[in-house]
Protein backbone atom coordinates (compact mmCIF):
# COMPACT_ATOMS: atom_id res chain seq x y z
CA UNK A 1 0.00 0.00 0.00
CA UNK A 2 1.38 3.41 -1.11
CA UNK A 3 2.68 6.07 1.57
CA UNK A 4 -0.58 8.28 2.13
CA UNK A 5 1.26 11.82 0.78
CA UNK A 6 -1.11 13.71 2.88
CA UNK A 7 0.44 12.77 6.16
CA UNK A 8 1.82 15.82 7.13
CA UNK A 9 -2.17 16.90 7.15
CA UNK A 10 -3.46 14.27 9.00
CA UNK A 11 -1.35 15.13 11.90
CA UNK A 12 -2.16 18.53 11.58
CA UNK A 13 -6.18 17.82 11.40
CA UNK A 14 -5.94 15.79 14.00
CA UNK A 15 -4.43 18.27 16.51
CA UNK A 16 -7.17 20.74 15.48
CA UNK A 17 -10.08 17.92 16.00
CA UNK A 18 -8.27 16.74 19.49
CA UNK A 19 -7.23 20.51 20.93
CA UNK A 20 -11.06 21.17 22.71
CA UNK A 21 -10.74 17.79 23.86
CA UNK A 22 -6.82 17.81 25.47
CA UNK A 23 -7.48 21.45 26.96
CA UNK A 24 -10.69 19.96 29.29
CA UNK A 25 -8.05 17.33 29.98
CA UNK A 26 -5.89 19.64 31.43
CA UNK A 27 -8.24 20.75 34.40
CA UNK A 28 -9.50 17.14 34.47
CA UNK A 29 -5.85 16.34 35.06
CA UNK A 30 -5.55 19.24 37.95
CA UNK A 31 -7.74 19.61 41.09
CA UNK A 32 -7.43 23.55 41.12
CA UNK A 33 -8.08 23.41 37.60
CA UNK A 34 -11.09 21.87 37.90
CA UNK A 35 -12.46 23.80 40.87
CA UNK A 36 -11.89 26.57 38.65
CA UNK A 37 -13.48 25.47 35.85
CA UNK A 38 -16.40 24.44 37.68
CA UNK A 39 -16.80 28.08 39.31
CA UNK A 40 -15.91 29.70 36.10
CA UNK A 41 -12.63 30.85 36.87
CA UNK A 42 -11.47 29.86 33.61
CA UNK A 43 -11.11 33.07 31.68
CA UNK A 44 -10.19 32.79 28.31
CA UNK A 45 -8.35 36.13 26.52
CA UNK A 46 -8.31 36.86 22.94
CA UNK A 47 -5.18 38.88 22.81
CA UNK A 48 -3.23 41.86 23.77
CA UNK A 49 0.35 42.92 25.32
CA UNK A 50 -0.67 41.50 28.90
CA UNK A 51 -3.29 39.70 30.82
CA UNK A 52 -4.68 42.32 32.90
CA UNK A 53 -6.74 41.37 36.01
CA UNK A 54 -8.83 44.44 37.55
CA UNK A 55 -8.41 44.54 41.57
CA UNK A 56 -10.43 46.20 44.32
CA UNK A 57 -7.52 47.16 46.42
CA UNK A 58 -9.31 49.84 49.13
CA UNK A 59 -12.39 50.55 50.63
CA UNK A 60 -14.40 53.84 49.25
CA UNK A 61 -13.50 56.59 50.88
CA UNK A 62 -16.36 58.54 51.09
CA UNK A 63 -17.89 56.79 53.54
CA UNK A 64 -19.53 59.27 55.96
CA UNK A 65 -21.80 58.99 59.17
CA UNK A 66 -24.38 62.25 59.16
CA UNK A 67 -27.12 63.74 60.15
CA UNK A 68 -29.35 65.93 58.62
CA UNK A 69 -28.48 68.78 56.30
CA UNK A 70 -24.59 67.60 57.07
CA UNK A 71 -22.24 67.91 54.01
CA UNK A 72 -21.32 64.64 52.60
CA UNK A 73 -17.83 63.46 50.96
CA UNK A 74 -18.50 63.16 47.29
CA UNK A 75 -14.88 62.97 46.06
CA UNK A 76 -14.37 60.74 43.50
CA UNK A 77 -12.31 57.65 45.07
CA UNK A 78 -9.84 55.47 44.11
CA UNK A 79 -10.09 52.02 44.39
CA UNK A 80 -9.42 50.05 41.40
CA UNK A 81 -6.30 48.85 40.21
CA UNK A 82 -4.97 46.33 38.27
CA UNK A 83 -2.11 43.36 37.92
CA UNK A 84 -0.92 42.54 34.74
CA UNK A 85 0.35 39.25 33.90
CA UNK A 86 2.95 38.22 31.30
CA UNK A 87 1.48 35.82 28.04
CA UNK A 88 3.44 32.58 29.31
CA UNK A 89 3.90 29.64 26.30
CA UNK A 90 4.50 25.99 26.12
CA UNK A 91 5.16 23.71 23.04
CA UNK A 92 5.57 19.59 22.23
CA UNK A 93 6.44 18.44 18.81
CA UNK A 94 4.88 15.60 17.01
CA UNK A 95 7.61 14.81 13.96
CA UNK A 96 8.33 12.34 11.79
CA UNK A 97 11.29 11.24 9.06
CA UNK A 98 11.01 9.95 6.02
CA UNK A 99 12.75 6.97 6.71
CA UNK A 100 10.44 6.27 9.55
CA UNK A 101 7.54 6.90 6.90
CA UNK A 102 9.23 4.21 5.04
CA UNK A 103 9.85 1.38 8.02
CA UNK A 104 6.36 1.69 8.51
CA UNK A 105 5.16 0.98 5.28
CA UNK A 106 1.38 0.97 4.76
CA UNK A 107 -1.11 4.05 5.81
CA UNK A 108 -2.67 1.98 8.80
CA UNK A 109 1.15 1.16 10.18
CA UNK A 110 2.16 4.82 9.82
CA UNK A 111 -1.25 6.30 11.82
CA UNK A 112 -0.34 3.56 14.21
CA UNK A 113 2.75 4.96 14.88
CA UNK A 114 1.54 8.61 14.81
CA UNK A 115 -1.46 8.46 17.28
CA UNK A 116 1.07 7.28 19.61
CA UNK A 117 3.36 10.30 18.87
CA UNK A 118 0.07 12.19 19.55
CA UNK A 119 -1.11 11.32 22.27
CA UNK A 120 2.12 11.33 24.24
CA UNK A 121 2.52 14.81 23.31
CA UNK A 122 -0.70 15.54 24.32
CA UNK A 123 -0.11 14.32 27.35
CA UNK A 124 3.14 15.38 28.11
CA UNK A 125 1.34 19.11 27.46
CA UNK A 126 -1.44 18.81 29.66
CA UNK A 127 1.35 17.29 32.56
CA UNK A 128 3.11 19.72 32.49
CA UNK A 129 1.03 22.72 32.50
CA UNK A 130 -0.85 21.05 35.02
CA UNK A 131 2.01 20.87 37.25
CA UNK A 132 3.02 24.65 36.13
CA UNK A 133 0.31 25.79 38.15
CA UNK A 134 1.71 25.30 41.82
CA UNK A 135 5.36 26.57 40.41
CA UNK A 136 6.82 29.51 41.48
CA UNK A 137 7.24 31.08 37.56
CA UNK A 138 11.20 30.44 37.79
CA UNK A 139 11.79 27.64 35.44
CA UNK A 140 13.27 28.01 32.19
CA UNK A 141 14.30 31.34 32.98
CA UNK A 142 10.79 32.92 33.78
CA UNK A 143 9.03 31.41 31.31
CA UNK A 144 7.09 29.22 33.75
CA UNK A 145 3.64 30.07 34.29
CA UNK A 146 3.28 31.75 38.02
CA UNK A 147 1.54 28.99 39.65
CA UNK A 148 0.82 28.90 43.41
CA UNK A 149 4.13 29.26 44.64
CA UNK A 150 4.53 32.86 43.29
CA UNK A 151 0.96 34.14 43.72
CA UNK A 152 0.17 32.41 47.66
CA UNK A 153 4.36 32.98 48.86
CA UNK A 154 5.58 31.45 51.69
CA UNK A 155 7.51 35.20 51.59
CA UNK A 156 4.23 37.49 51.23
CA UNK A 157 6.43 40.48 52.28
CA UNK A 158 8.73 40.31 49.40
CA UNK A 159 8.92 39.98 45.56
CA UNK A 160 6.65 41.56 42.81
CA UNK A 161 3.40 39.25 41.12
CA UNK A 162 1.12 40.92 38.46
CA UNK A 163 3.33 44.10 38.05
CA UNK A 164 2.70 44.88 42.00
CA UNK A 165 5.41 45.24 45.09
CA UNK A 166 4.07 43.17 47.70
CA UNK A 167 6.90 45.08 50.05
CA UNK A 168 5.23 48.12 49.19
CA UNK A 169 1.61 47.76 49.08
CA UNK A 170 0.16 45.28 52.25
CA UNK A 171 -2.95 44.37 50.63
CA UNK A 172 -1.25 42.16 48.09
CA UNK A 173 0.14 39.93 50.19
CA UNK A 174 -1.35 36.34 50.96
CA UNK A 175 -1.81 35.09 54.46
CA UNK A 176 0.78 32.22 55.95
CA UNK A 177 1.74 30.24 58.83
CA UNK A 178 4.55 28.35 59.71
CA UNK A 179 4.37 25.24 61.21
CA UNK A 180 8.16 25.53 62.97
CA UNK A 181 8.03 29.28 63.22
CA UNK A 182 4.32 30.08 64.11
CA UNK A 183 3.13 27.26 65.65
CA UNK A 184 6.58 26.14 67.42
CA UNK A 185 6.45 22.75 66.54
CA UNK A 186 6.89 20.27 62.95
CA UNK A 187 3.37 19.84 62.08
CA UNK A 188 1.70 16.59 63.13
CA UNK A 189 -1.71 14.62 63.09
CA UNK A 190 -2.02 15.94 66.56
CA UNK A 191 -1.11 19.50 65.74
CA UNK A 192 -2.30 19.95 62.20
CA UNK A 193 -6.22 21.17 62.40
CA UNK A 194 -4.88 23.91 65.59
CA UNK A 195 -2.97 25.10 62.74
CA UNK A 196 -5.07 24.66 59.93
CA UNK A 197 -7.64 26.43 62.50
CA UNK A 198 -5.41 29.53 62.75
CA UNK A 199 -4.52 29.82 59.08
CA UNK A 200 -8.52 29.89 58.11
CA UNK A 201 -9.52 32.32 60.65
CA UNK A 202 -7.27 34.71 58.82
CA UNK A 203 -8.43 34.04 55.34
CA UNK A 204 -12.07 34.93 56.31
CA UNK A 205 -14.02 38.27 55.49
CA UNK A 206 -17.93 37.31 56.38
CA UNK A 207 -18.98 34.80 54.51
CA UNK A 208 -16.17 35.35 52.07
CA UNK A 209 -13.56 32.35 53.03
CA UNK A 210 -11.38 29.05 51.14
CA UNK A 211 -13.25 26.75 49.25
CA UNK A 212 -10.39 24.50 48.45
CA UNK A 213 -7.30 23.49 50.35
CA UNK A 214 -4.72 21.85 48.69
CA UNK A 215 -2.19 19.79 50.56
CA UNK A 216 1.21 17.58 49.14
CA UNK A 217 0.94 14.20 50.25
CA UNK A 218 2.36 14.65 53.72
CA UNK A 219 -0.11 17.15 54.98
CA UNK A 220 -2.93 15.73 53.55
CA UNK A 221 -2.10 12.29 55.54
CA UNK A 222 -1.45 14.54 58.80
CA UNK A 223 -4.74 15.87 58.24
CA UNK A 224 -6.50 12.27 57.41
CA UNK A 225 -5.31 10.44 60.18
CA UNK A 226 -6.40 13.54 62.36
CA UNK A 227 -9.67 12.64 61.47
CA UNK A 228 -9.36 9.13 61.15
CA UNK A 229 -10.98 8.67 65.23
CA UNK A 230 -14.38 10.15 63.74
CA UNK A 231 -14.04 8.38 60.41
CA UNK A 232 -14.94 11.32 58.35
CA UNK A 233 -15.76 10.03 55.04
CA UNK A 234 -14.39 11.49 52.10
CA UNK A 235 -16.22 12.49 48.90
CA UNK A 236 -16.22 13.31 44.76
CA UNK A 237 -18.82 15.45 44.29
CA UNK A 238 -19.23 16.95 40.78
CA UNK A 239 -17.19 19.98 41.95
CA UNK A 240 -14.09 17.66 41.85
CA UNK A 241 -14.80 15.12 39.75
CA UNK A 242 -12.46 13.04 40.15
CA UNK A 243 -10.72 14.01 42.85
CA UNK A 244 -11.03 12.23 46.63
CA UNK A 245 -11.53 14.82 49.33
CA UNK A 246 -12.38 15.37 52.52
CA UNK A 247 -13.89 18.29 53.94
CA UNK A 248 -12.60 21.59 56.20
CA UNK A 249 -14.99 23.84 57.13
CA UNK A 250 -16.87 23.45 54.18
CA UNK A 251 -14.23 23.46 51.45
CA UNK A 252 -12.85 20.84 49.72
CA UNK A 253 -9.31 19.70 51.12
CA UNK A 254 -7.23 17.48 48.20
CA UNK A 255 -3.90 16.06 47.52
CA UNK A 256 -3.72 17.07 44.31
CA UNK A 257 -1.90 14.42 41.87
CA UNK A 258 -0.63 11.58 44.31
CA UNK A 259 2.28 9.96 43.12
CA UNK A 260 4.02 12.43 40.56
CA UNK A 261 2.06 15.59 42.34
CA UNK A 262 2.86 18.98 41.95
CA UNK A 263 1.31 20.26 45.00
CA UNK A 264 4.95 21.59 46.83
CA UNK A 265 6.62 19.23 49.37
CA UNK A 266 4.98 20.18 52.81
CA UNK A 267 2.97 22.87 52.17
CA UNK A 268 -0.34 23.01 52.25
CA UNK A 269 -2.87 26.05 50.51
CA UNK A 270 -5.92 27.62 51.56
CA UNK A 271 -7.63 29.38 48.03
CA UNK A 272 -10.62 31.41 48.10
CA UNK A 273 -11.18 30.29 44.41
CA UNK A 274 -13.22 33.63 43.59
CA UNK A 275 -10.14 35.13 43.13
CA UNK A 276 -8.22 33.27 41.02
CA UNK A 277 -8.17 32.76 37.27
CA UNK A 278 -7.38 30.44 35.01
CA UNK A 279 -6.62 32.39 31.94
CA UNK A 280 -5.68 30.49 28.25
CA UNK A 281 -5.24 32.32 25.18
CA UNK A 282 -8.67 31.01 22.71
CA UNK A 283 -5.90 30.57 19.87
CA UNK A 284 -3.48 28.67 21.66
CA UNK A 285 -5.73 26.51 23.96
CA UNK A 286 -3.40 23.06 23.73
CA UNK A 287 -4.01 23.97 19.81
CA UNK A 288 -1.92 23.42 17.14
CA UNK A 289 0.69 26.18 16.45
CA UNK A 290 0.62 26.76 12.34
CA UNK A 291 0.55 24.02 10.07
CA UNK A 292 3.13 21.59 9.63
CA UNK A 293 7.04 22.33 9.08
CA UNK A 294 9.09 20.79 6.26
CA UNK A 295 12.94 21.17 7.29
CA UNK A 296 15.03 22.60 4.43
CA UNK A 297 17.95 20.35 5.47
CA UNK A 298 16.30 17.24 6.97
CA UNK A 299 13.83 14.55 5.39
CA UNK A 300 11.04 14.77 8.26
CA UNK A 301 8.27 17.39 9.08
CA UNK A 302 7.26 18.46 12.88
CA UNK A 303 3.85 19.84 14.17
CA UNK A 304 3.56 22.39 17.18
CA UNK A 305 1.08 21.99 19.49
CA UNK A 306 1.16 24.35 21.87
CA UNK A 307 -0.44 26.97 25.23
CA UNK A 308 -0.03 30.54 25.76
CA UNK A 309 -1.75 31.91 28.75
CA UNK A 310 -1.24 32.31 32.56
CA UNK A 311 -2.49 31.66 36.30
CA UNK A 312 -3.49 34.88 37.72
CA UNK A 313 -5.46 37.00 41.34
CA UNK A 314 -6.87 39.64 42.19
CA UNK A 315 -7.06 39.00 45.84
CA UNK A 316 -4.11 38.17 47.77
CA UNK A 317 -4.90 38.68 51.43
CA UNK A 318 -7.63 36.13 51.42
CA UNK A 319 -5.29 33.23 50.12
CA UNK A 320 -3.07 31.38 52.48
CA UNK A 321 -0.79 28.95 52.87
CA UNK A 322 0.58 26.37 55.86
CA UNK A 323 3.88 25.36 55.30
CA UNK A 324 6.38 23.38 57.82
Amino acid sequence: MPISPNLSEIVTTTLRNRSGTVADDVTKNNGLLTRLSSRGRKKPISGGRTIVQELQYQENSTFKRYSGYDILNVQPSDVITAAEYDLKQAAVAVSMSGLEQLQNSGEDAILDLLEQRIENAETTLKNNIALDCYSDGTADGGRQIGGLQLLISTSPTSGTVGGISRATWGFWRNQKFSASADGGAAATNANIQSYMNRLYMSCVRGSDAPDLVVADNNFFRLYWESLQAIQRITSADKGMAGFQSLQYMGADVIFDGGFGGGAPLNQMFFLNTKYLFYRPHRDRDMAPIGDERMNTNQDAFVQLMGFAGNLTMNNAFLQGVLFA
